[in-house]
């Protein structure tokens, strides 16, 4: 009798090409599907909402004639009481001068002429109206602080919950070659965190015009307004994929999204602060200083207290220093902060034992 009997099959190995977009392709499946990500999303959108409700009903509003007018009184009345007191410091300036040294200039004891432009007029009013040159940049920074404390949380949460329900270890049943594991889930989270604020800006860039047309005006807009907002919204971008690899980097470290994030917390909240205290020279070096110092368009400027010298008479001098830090100092201190974490970890993943 003949054997008809099919042949076994031949199986045919993926290309490495093919593992990749396979494993890629599970990633952002997986990353996706996650049912934290989803609610906090969720509920960042609806956090964003409310604030722009309430900034719509209870910060800003169209100023009318009357109240501008009003405003521009109180302005006036406020420079001309200043302006008088300048006169009487001019006409004697001995009696304001006291406790600073002979030799110090009349018009540094009473100071510059006092002008409206010193004192903005939506200072005054009980609901500014929304100023496009003013509050579109200011917002775009609120926004990207709010993004990369967000995308910290997800880096850390990404990861974390990997180590935590021990899907680490499958997967690396399924592939083995762990370098490549985590190379893709870094691809996958930077990819992640990068469209996150990149969505989030021009979300925040539509309101803000809606706003300034309902709630305000756009006015004339300096020369260099949109190549400095487009600059300030693409390193507000860097930032939040910083902070989504230093939660990722320190979970990864910890192996836990918990220890991840009171990690963080006792960083930003303990250190810090204690920092500033106790070692202010250190100021240049810290995470927060430096974000600033990425995201704000010139730098970002500190002042080093706890600086001086006791004098020959035995009296205490200050002498704080300026220090501004660039867009560059920032980038290069928070790139080098997290390029060490998850160099780190990743080495530690090839060498650790999973179990």
């Amino acid at each position: 009798m003949t054997d008809l009997a099919a042949p076994p099959a031949v199986v045919v190995p993926p290309t490495p090409s093919t593992a990749r977009g396979s494993l890629l392709r599970s990633e952002l499946r997986r990353f996706r599907s996650r049912r934290f990500l989803q609610v906090l999303l969720l509920l960042a959108l609806l956090g964003y909402a409310l604030a722009i409700v309430l900034a719509s009903t209870q910060g800003f509003s169209k100023t009318t004639p009357e109240q501008l007018a009003a405003a521009q009184r109180n302005v006036a009345e406020i420079v001309a009481e200043q302006n008088r007191f300048r006169e009487q410091c001019l006409t004697n300036p001995g009696a304001f001068s006291q406790g600073l040294p002979a030799d110090v200039p009349v018009e540094e004891v009473c100071g510059p002429q006092a002008t409206a432009e010193s004192f903005p007029v939506e200072e005054f009013l009980d609901k500014r109206p929304f100023v496009l040159a003013g509050d579109l940049p200011s917002g775009a920074v609120a926004v990207a602080v709010a993004v990369a404390a967000l995308a910290f949380v997800i880096g850390a949460t990404y990861v974390g919950a990997e180590w935590s329900s021990r899907s680490m270890v499958a997967l690396l049943f399924w592939e083995p070659r762990r370098l490549k594991v985590m190379r893709v889930k870094l691809g996958v989270l930077v990819g992640a965190c990068a469209l996150l604020a990149l969505i989030s800006q021009a979300l925040w860039w539509g309101t803000a015009l809606v706003m300034a047309r309902t709630l305000g005006r756009t006015g004339r807009l300096p020369k260099d307004f949109y190549p400095d907002l487009l600059g300030q919204q693409g390193r507000a971008i860097a930032l939040a994929v910083f902070a989504g690899l230093l939660g990722f980097g320190i979970a990864n470290l910890v192996r836990n999204t918990a220890a991840a994030l009171g990690v963080g917390f006792v960083y930003f909240a303990v250190v810090e602060s204690a920092v500033r205290g106790f070692r202010p020279s250190w100021q240049e070096w810290l995470l927060t200083d430096n974000a600033a110092a990425l995201l704000l368009n010139g730098g970002h400027k500190i002042y080093l207290f706890n600086e001086g010298y006791v004098d020959e008479r035995g009296a205490y001098i200050d002498s704080g220093r300026e220090v501004l830090l660039s867009n560059l100092h920032g980038a290069a201190v928070l790139g080098g902060v997290t390029a060490v974490l998850v160099i780190v970890g990743v080495a530690l993943f090839q060498r650790r034992d999973l179990h």
